[in-house]
């Protein structure tokens, strides 16, 4: 009885892979049923995955064709970011400077400059340094009698 245990293909319906380069008796020897010379002979170019990205034929390519656009500042300032609320995790006494801020991990550089946010709210008096400061960051801390200190 015919089972999954016991199932067999039919006889014939198989058939084993070209064995490519494998001498000139085997029909596929030499040039391994690529021809002579030419791009297609060559390895890398045509089959599955082959070819040369972007590569048209001769034609120009499409990325090439496209215009180019825009402008990118070469003076751009990318300043880091801490939120207020994120300020307010901060424990202790003292004023909150890059240094601290990269200390505990709220910034990556403390050499590069840093923007407050205003987003959340504060709870406590603090003095923050920084390179720039938000106009709700700025009312909120001197709203509570904290004192804002950019630094040039």
């Amino acid at each position: 009885m015919a089972d999954l245990s016991n199932l067999r293909r039919p006889e014939g319906s198989h058939r084993d892979t070209k064995r490519l380069g494998r001498g000139t008796g085997s029909g596929t020897g030499k040039t391994a049923g690529k021809g002579h010379k030419g791009s297609k002979a060559r390895a890398g170019h045509h089959g599955p995955g082959g070819g040369k990205p972007g590569y048209e034929g001769g034609q120009m390519p499409i990325h090439r064709q496209q215009p180019k656009r825009g402008f990118t500042n070469p003076n751009r300032v990318e300043y880091q970011v801490v939120n207020l609320y994120q300020l307010e995790t901060l424990e202790g006494e003292g004023p909150i400077t890059p240094e601290t801020l990269k200390d505990r991990g709220l910034i990556g550089h403390a050499g590069r400059p840093v923007k407050v946010l205003g987003t959340g709210d504060l709870t406590r008096k603090v003095t923050v340094s920084a390179h720039r400061f938000s106009q709700s960051a700025r009312q909120k801390i001197e709203g509570l009698g904290g004192t804002v200190q950019e630094i040039a």
